[in-house]
């Protein structure tokens, strides 16, 4: 006879409990359970006690989220347990399968457990249907208490007082129980932000934050470039708050999914002290899009999308005037041992000399030289550049065309100035009737007086759009100091050029944003 049957032999019983949250009322529940089975097998002389096994603020529905419970059904698998108490049949699983399939199993092992609520005892086979029934009444509570938490917490998104969440970095509850700003993770914040604006990577920037040892929100030196990609997109930062944007498809399996249109979300503008401001928001999420629909500059690619680097600038910028693919940077050996930087066309590279035959190879020295060059003359005409950029941009972004004749109005209050000074110097030299020179003047002022209105209204809808602002804002920012164009920086060239074409003969066409083109040779 074995000992599990030895009826003279105490039995081993063990206890199981267990509460759902971390409210005040369930711990105090859960104590008392954890009290009563100690004591009630305590008392009985034919028991003695095998464990109390007991999980704290773990849901019924998901056996693997619950420790204790793998660990009692361990036990029942080496043979420590012959009996199991449990308060009800809710306390023990609320997943109707997950139930039935955990008590077969014990009692196939000779293992009973006793529900007490119910009367249920598991290893009398008469009672599997009546245990199949309020398995089920526990599945569809739990499904009803999930739906009107649910329905709760829609509402509340709906009115706008859904509660902020702090899984992210940056921000803290502050004392009026309101979001407040962590500035030491905030500066790292707006640092990664001016990265990404700056031309670098998400490796880069992972990079970057794993040398100063910047923690992420679970504590890790360790950063993700999912997860730098993730605070990138964040609405959080820039003080708005997007709702619903993952929901649970069901109570048992509690499996989240990203919302694709299937529930309603809900945007709060506004809705809490930012991080970064929106304008830098918005042009990194405009950054983003232009990196991801990268076409690729290989046909030796395999997808139809090129990679960003942020290695080098001239990587996307550089394109052939005769062929029209990108140039690429490789690097030469000298006879002398030293590593030289050349820049020569992809097609050329993948295809021979042949595929491109009058491209041209372009050390780097030089054409960083020439590039500055350049820029230098673009500085000289700030004005004709600026307006020319300020009018392209907002175009890009409005698509209103009234905002295309602004670069046209100036380029008339310009001429339009040129010959009121000649007819001024005109009307001075007469010795004759000046009266039609006065008609000519009357007319030339008015025309100016009113293109100037019309310039300034354009102006000031542009000014009213913040990512076209804030673009201008960094434009002009490179604009007001010379040494940013005297020596080659890659983040100003990303900043204020286009596109750069090279032709056969060793010349440059630099292309700032906005279209104003600059012409340059290269020195051979």
């Amino acid at each position: 006879m074995s000992n599990r049957n030895n009826e003279y032999r105490q039995q081993r019983v063990a206890a199981y409990c267990r509460v759902s949250t971390d409210a005040e009322d369930q711990i105090e529940s859960y104590k008392a359970q954890v009290a009563y089975y100690t004591d009630a097998i305590a008392k009985n002389p034919k028991w003695k006690l095998a464990g109390i096994y007991a999980d704290e603020g773990i849901t019924g529905t998901l056996l693997e989220k619950r420790d204790d419970f793998k660990r009692m059904i361990r036990d029942c698998d080496r043979g420590r347990i012959d009996y199991i108490l449990c308060k009800s049949v809710a306390r023990f699983a609320r997943n109707t399968v997950d139930s039935l399939k955990t008590v077969r199993k014990l009692r196939a092992k000779g293992i009973g457990v006793y529900f007490e609520e119910q009367c249920l005892d598991t290893l009398k086979v008469e009672n599997e249907m009546f245990l199949g029934l309020h398995s089920v009444m526990a599945q569809s509570e739990s499904e009803n208490i999930s739906a009107n938490v649910r329905w709760g917490i829609r509402q509340r998104m709906k009115s706008g007082t859904f509660k902020f969440r702090y899984n992210l970095l940056g921000y803290i509850k502050g004392e009026d129980g309101e979001p407040k700003i962590v500035e030491s993770e905030a500066y790292y914040i707006r640092k990664m932000f001016e990265m990404y604006l700056q031309g670098s990577s998400l490796v880069q920037i992972k990079n970057f934050f794993e040398s100063e040892r910047v923690l992420t929100k679970k504590g890790e030196t360790v950063w993700s470039q999912n997860v730098i990609k993730s605070m990138l997109t964040n609405e959080r930062y820039c003080g708005d708050l997007l709702m619903q944007k993952t929901f649970v498809e069901n109570p048992i399996s509690k499996k989240s999914r990203k919302n694709r249109g299937e529930l309603p979300k809900y945007y709060i503008s506004n809705n809490h002290l930012p991080i970064v401001d929106r304008s830098v928001f918005q042009a990194v999420q405009a950054e983003m899009a232009r990196r991801s629909n990268k076409r690729r500059v290989s046909d030796k690619a395999i997808t139809e999308f090129g990679k960003y680097s942020g290695k080098y600038a001239l990587s996307e910028l550089l394109v052939c005037g005769e062929c029209g693919s990108a140039y690429r940077r490789k690097t030469w050996k000298k006879r002398n041992g030293d590593k030289e930087g050349v820049w020569v066309c992809v097609n050329r590279i993948d295809h021979g000399r042949e595929a491109c035959k009058d491209s041209v190879t372009l050390h780097e020295k030089a054409l960083q030289e020439a590039i500055c060059r350049g820029l230098l003359k673009a500085y000289a005409d700030f004005g004709g550049a600026m307006d020319c950029i300020t009018t392209a941009l907002t175009y890009a972004i409005t698509q209103s065309d009234e905002i295309l004749d602004i670069y046209a109005i100036e380029q008339q209050i310009k001429q339009i100035d040129k010959d009121l000074d000649e007819i001024i110097v005109l009307r001075e030299r007469t010795q004759g009737d000046k009266g039609k020179y006065d008609t000519e003047i009357r007319k030339f002022s008015q025309q100016l007086v009113a293109l100037r209105q019309q310039r300034d209204l354009q102006k000031q809808k542009m000014d009213a759009i913040p990512q076209t602002r804030f673009e201008i804002e960094r434009l002009k920012k490179m604009f007001q100091e010379k040494e940013n164009f005297i020596n080659y920086h890659d983040e100003v060239v990303r900043c204020v050029v286009e596109c750069i074409r090279v032709s056969s003969d060793s010349s440059l066409s630099i292309i700032l944003k906005g279209g104003y083109t600059v012409e340059e040779k290269v020195a051979s």
